[in-house]
């Protein structure tokens, strides 16, 4: 059955996303607060719902996911209800308005499991597309530089200045060109109209193969020119979406060397043949196959992140002059580092983990794969953390503390490793370890008192004051906790007794595990 979107906003592009999602027979409802827009909707596109209200829309059970083409200051609050809703979202770009709030979304998608895509069309474009892959065959050599022009006369805005409106569409594409992000930016522009919007931009930005891009985009200019041209050191691409016919061609250029002096031997354009399709359309129809298989976007919401830092450091830049600003990434190999984060020496960190806003990791912590650490976490020194461990807010994992694979800790909740602190006396040798084993869960605001045991798969409900050790499966709760029922591995209370000396078997009414109780141990069957 086709997934069922609804559209948020169709005025000036998003009237091309309805229209889009209706061919493609996934359209279920469209809202805009301008009744005028969605009388014209309602006459062209018959049988679609039409709503002023986005309550509605998040509370419709019929539809799946949502596709935000409002403002771009409204990108971050409706990205968020969206995702609160449990819906997949699409965003048009930008993501944001700022990093942060990008990564919220990002944070919000991942932990709800639910699709993030960004609307950076031109990576469906089929000329990109082809260009993308001419590169990755090595058919242009070593690429030198790429400058892109974005050119028209309007459309004027108020929200948002020429960098931020027009820019986002080429830097998206530079980055997938390249497939790396710039070591740092400039960029300089004029304010014409408004003394506080910028209405033509030049941004420059250096890479770390050596590699460097322009960007020229205006609002000022006197016909639309959307132009993008690859040099490398083989041969030359130019890409333009103006064109009508030729919108890729190759130019063989050679530079030979006259008596020491370099003398260029022009050859004709030679076009490049293309699938012939609306790079919306293919746009759409990806997030539809992402809907339908749980992939993950070509432009997920990571991608947007990485072009919300290259604008940031862009806006900054133009703040200042066209200072050069350093986009520094923690992002190494195969993990990442939020740039607001601090990793101390001698720190190990598994593939796919993700360490969020304003954390700590202090010397000697080895982390597991696919962690996800949350903001204001502080871990260590001397943590171990095993794989695919969750720590959600405002969490610290002090030294003593050891976490198996796949434990949870919730908001906010506290480890301990003295038993007796003194501010004025201090017991760093007295140090006690908690271990808390595989699979279990420690609910918010809870408190592990320092040197007990939490056994695995056991869990810890939401501010209880744990002060003696945890059986495996055990479900506790309480001031202080107490031993009150037993969990599945699934994370669904057992149907079996708190008693501390019975012996009973049982079905996980969830998933259908078995389980044999004898006394204060619990085990499944087939351990």
């Amino acid at each position: 059955m086709t997934k069922k979107i609804a559209v948020l906003g169709c005025g000036y592009w998003g009237k091309n996303l309805v229209r889009n999602f209706y061919e493609l027979k996934s359209l279920h409802t469209v809202c805009d607060i301008d009744e005028k827009s969605l009388d014209s909707i309602g006459k062209q596109y018959k049988g679609v719902k039409l709503t002023t209200d986005v309550k509605e829309v998040l509370s419709e059970k019929k539809v799946d996911a949502v596709v935000i083409a409002t403002p771009a200051e409204t990108h971050f609050a409706l990205g968020r209800d969206v995702l609160q809703s449990g819906k997949d979202v699409f965003i048009e770009k930008p993501i944001a308005l700022n990093y942060a709030d990008g990564a919220k979304l990002v944070a919000m998608a991942e932990d709800n499991k639910r699709i993030l895509m960004v609307g950076h069309i031109l990576e469906y474009h089929p000329a990109i597309v082809k260009l993308h892959d001419i590169i990755n065959k090595g058919d242009l050599g070593k690429i030198n530089y790429i400058y892109s022009n974005r050119l028209n006369l309007g459309k004027f805005r108020s929200e948002e200045n020429i960098l931020w409106s027009f820019a986002p569409h080429d830097i998206s594409v530079i980055l997938r060109l390249l497939g790396e992000t710039p070591t740092d930016v400039f960029a300089h522009g004029g304010n014409y109209l408004n003394p506080r919007i910028a209405d033509v931009t030049v941004t420059s930005m250096n890479f770390p193969s050596g590699a460097k891009a322009h960007i020229f985009v205006s609002w000022l200019h006197p016909y639309k020119e959307q132009k993008l041209v690859v040099i490398g050191d083989k041969k030359m691409v130019v890409f333009d979406d103006v064109h009508p016919e030729h919108k890729l061609s190759a130019y063989s250029h050679k530079i030979e060397w006259i008596e020491r002096l370099p003398v260029p031997r022009r050859e004709q354009a030679e076009p490049i043949p293309l699938e012939e399709a609306e790079p919306l359309k293919l746009e759409c129809r990806h997030f539809l196959e992402c809907l339908e298989t749980r992939q993950k976007p070509k432009t997920d919401g990571n991608n947007g992140l990485r072009v919300l830092q290259v604008l940031e450091a862009s806006q900054r830049s133009l703040v200042e002059a066209g200072k050069a600003v350093r986009i520094e990434t923690k992002k190494k190999d195969d993990y990442f580092v939020h740039e607001s984060s601090y990793l101390d020496e001698n720190v190990q960190i598994g593939e796919g983990t993700k360490i969020w806003h304003f954390s700590h990791v202090l010397k000697n912590v080895k982390i597991g794969k696919g962690c996800n650490i949350g903001q204001n976490v502080v871990i260590g020194p001397n943590v171990t953390i095993g794989d695919n461990v969750k720590i959600q807010n405002n969490v610290s994992v002090y030294d003593g503390v050891i976490l198996e694979d796949d434990v949870f800790c919730g908001p906010s909740m506290v480890f301990t490793n003295v038993v007796n602190p003194r501010s004025h006396w201090v017991r760093k040798d007295e140090y006690k370890k908690t271990l808390v084993k595989k699979g279990a869960s420690i609910g918010a605001n809870s408190t592990i008192v320092c040197g007990i045991t939490i056994g695995k798969y056991a869990f810890v409900g939401a501010g209880a004051v744990v002060k003696k050790d945890v059986p495996n499966y055990g479900l506790v709760y309480g001031v202080p906790a107490c031993l009150k029922g037993w969990m599945c591995y699934c994370g669904v209370r057992l149907p079996l007794s708190d008693s501390l000396e019975s012996r009973e078997e049982a079905e996980c009414p969830n998933c259908g595990r078995k389980y044999k109780k004898d006394g204060s141990e619990v085990s499944f069957e087939l351990e």
